[in-house]
Formats: structure tokens, C-alpha cells, sequence
């Protein structure tokens, strides 16, 4: 249920890292707390996020969460196919459900980050 190569910040989104890229997504645990998910609110490329802060909402037919950024950098792509297919987060929060994509300015931001032990032990805490 936790892909053993990703990363996990504490706020529920997951990291997967290519070279200096982190691509990001929810996790599945975030998206089954949130329910059906039916809009996302995403910065714009070229933008920069800075690490635990937000850089955008989602929003459920239960609610609205912000979202945070494991990672300092630019924004180098969004996904821009979740306009149109929100539900995507849902079906597929590790794969075609990613969100951003952040050319990181300080990889070792990484070293905060959780296994996916780690953080599903922090589930249950």
C-alpha cells in the first residue's frame, strides 16, 4: 500500500525522486481520509515551493486539505491531466495521480523524509 521507493513527508504526500526531480502525489492513506476527490489546486510551472509549506488545495466532496511540499525548488511540471480528471487521486495516488514535479534546490531535504516503514508505523500512532 506504500511503495517501498518513495518517501513520505508527515503531512501525507510521497516523494519520488529522479536525479534532482521529486515528483509528488498524496498518498493512499490521504486519499482515503479524504474521500472522492473532485478538484485540485495546483501552483503553475515555473513557480517555487518551498519545503513544508503549502503550494496548493485539494478538495473532496468532504472537504478541503491543503497541500504540502516535502521539498524546496521550481516547479517543472504539473499535472495538468488532474483538471479534468480529479478522480485520478483516488484510482491512482502513486502513479497517474502524481501532482508536481520540483527541481529541488537542496536534496538534502530528503533526509527528513519517512520510509514507507516509518511512515505507515506513524499511521497508527
Amino acid at each position: 500500500m506504500y511503495p517501498s521507493e518513495l518517501m513520505y513527508h508527515k503531512e501525507h504526500e510521497w516523494v519520488r525522486v529522479d536525479g534532482d526531480v521529486a515528483t509528488i502525489g498524496i498518498t493512499h492513506f490521504a486519499q482515503d481520509q479524504l474521500g472522492e476527490v473532485v478538484y485540485v489546486d495546483l501552483p503553475s510551472d515555473g513557480d517555487s515551493v518551498t519545503a513544508d509549506e503549502t503550494f496548493g488545495e485539494i478538495e473532496s466532496v468532504k472537504s478541503v486539505s491543503e497541500l504540502y511540499a516535502p521539498v524546496s525548488g521550481e516547479i517543472v511540471e504539473v499535472n495538468s491531466a488532474l483538471d479534468d480528471a480529479s478522480e485520478t487521486v483516488n484510482e491512482d495516488p502513486y502513479g497517474e495521480g502524481w501532482m508536481i514535479k520540483v527541481k529541488m534546490s537542496d536534496s538534502s531535504e530528503l533526509d527528513a523524509l519517512m520510509s514507507a516503514g516509518d511512515y505507515e508505523a506513524s499511521l497508527s500512532e
